[in-house]
């Protein structure tokens, strides 16, 4: 099949977060589309924010922030809780919080599984910081709880396209990692 050449910009599906910071004694959060596992032991996830944006004041001060993952039914506002910055809005009371063990890392009650995380690392970028965040804390709806695990289509996360600009939501299981590929390893 032939290939055209689109350019340089994002063209992976990314999972959509809510990022959360204390500021100023008050939670605030900002939508991301740029989150991913990059630890298993001890467990840690980063987020790539823009520079420009209010939210890495809180983390690089409390040296803690939370990932939030929310439902399709929240994109109203978590859309709203990426159009609008916390330096000119607060965003308190868009959501119920609670805290962990951490005290600094506001989550998201309506949010069916939330991660609160100490900053472990920060790698400046061009036009972005990546935060590296170990995962002190992870909690999920018991709705959301099949066999022991979290059941995605019941978490019923929203993805992310660039450059879109479109949101979607969970599709079809196509089949199972480290499974799937069994049939066709050669023989050894």
């Amino acid at each position: 099949m032939a290939k055209q050449k689109i350019g340089e910009n994002f063209f992976i599906p990314m999972p959509v977060v809510l990022v959360g910071t204390q500021m100023n004694g008050k939670a605030n959060f900002m939508a991301l589309g740029w989150c991913a596992r990059v630890n298993s032991d001890p467990p840690m996830i980063a987020c790539g924010i823009d520079n420009r944006h209010h939210t890495p004041k809180g983390i690089e001060r409390n040296k803690t922030f939370s990932v939030n993952v929310p439902s399709s039914d929240m994109l109203e506002k978590t859309d709203h809780c990426g159009l609008v910055s916390g330096s000119s809005s607060d965003k308190s009371r868009v959501f119920d919080t609670f805290h962990g063990s951490l005290g600094t890392a506001p989550m998201i009650g309506e949010c069916p599984v939330t991660m609160e995380c100490r900053l472990v690392h920060s790698v400046a970028l061009p036009t972005h910081t990546l935060f590296i965040g170990e995962i002190v804390g992870a909690f999920a709806d018991d709705d959301v709880i099949k066999d022991g695990k979290v059941d995605f289509p019941a978490v019923d996360p929203l993805f992310l396209t660039m450059p879109d600009n479109r949101y979607w939501t969970l599709g079809r299981h196509a089949g199972d990692a480290w499974s799937a590929g069994k049939a066709s390893r050669p023989e050894r």
